[in-house]
């Protein structure tokens, strides 16, 4: 009986550990990764980036699992303004009007599901839930995930619904009679992400 539960044991132990060899987590690379944001209204478009605070991606055998990011939204910024007319933007952007950055400094992106896909622009369709403003909602888009000497790439560009998470400023889809001060619903993000 002592001979059967130290297999069990020893079974168990060695499951245990070749399971560990298979999965990792790896810390994602916040200075080589960031978000890249397009906005457009009616007579023209502003861009800019933010910043990524941390994250971390799982992998197992070889592949991406899971993971997830921290977005620091304080670190909203514009590039195609400068001086006087930047600052009122950026300062816009982290207001309330938006994206009521003092109280939310942060946005999470958590990875639910992340399968291999068959189209030619993209390696993988990527799942899972988006928290802007204490407001979660589920998202997928394509991404072309990469994986060599160990670290992980993952490179996505995609529109979002931004009054989903209740950005309703300027928006023809509850304001009437905005005329060219109309904000388009929809803005870009591209994503670049790199783990250590």
């Amino acid at each position: 009986m002592k001979t059967k539960i130290l297999s069990i044991g020893i079974a168990a132990l060695i499951m245990t550990a070749a399971f560990t060899v298979l999965q990792k987590e790896v810390k994602v690379d916040t200075n080589s990764s960031q978000i890249a944001w397009v906005g457009k209204k009616v007579t023209g478009q502003h861009n800019g980036t933010v910043n990524i605070k941390e994250g971390a991606l799982e992998m197992e055998d070889g592949q991406v699992t899971g993971g997830s990011f921290v977005i620091d939204m304080t670190t909203i910024d514009v590039l195609d303004l400068e001086g006087e007319y930047k600052g009122k933007l950026m300062g816009h952007l982290r207001s309330d009007d938006f994206f009521s950055v003092e109280k939310y400094p942060t946005a999470k992106f958590t990875i639910t599901s992340i399968d291999k896909s068959e189209a030619t622009d993209a390696t993988h369709f990527v799942a899972g839930d988006l928290t802007i403003k204490g407001i979660t909602n589920k998202i997928t888009f394509p991404a072309n995930v990469t994986i060599k000497d160990g670290k992980a790439n993952a490179k996505a560009s995609f529109a979002l619904d931004r009054t989903k998470w209740q950005v309703k400023y300027g928006s023809g889809s509850f304001f009437d009679g905005l005329g060219d001060k109309m904000i388009y619903d929809d803005f870009e993000l591209t994503v670049n992400l790199s783990s250590l």
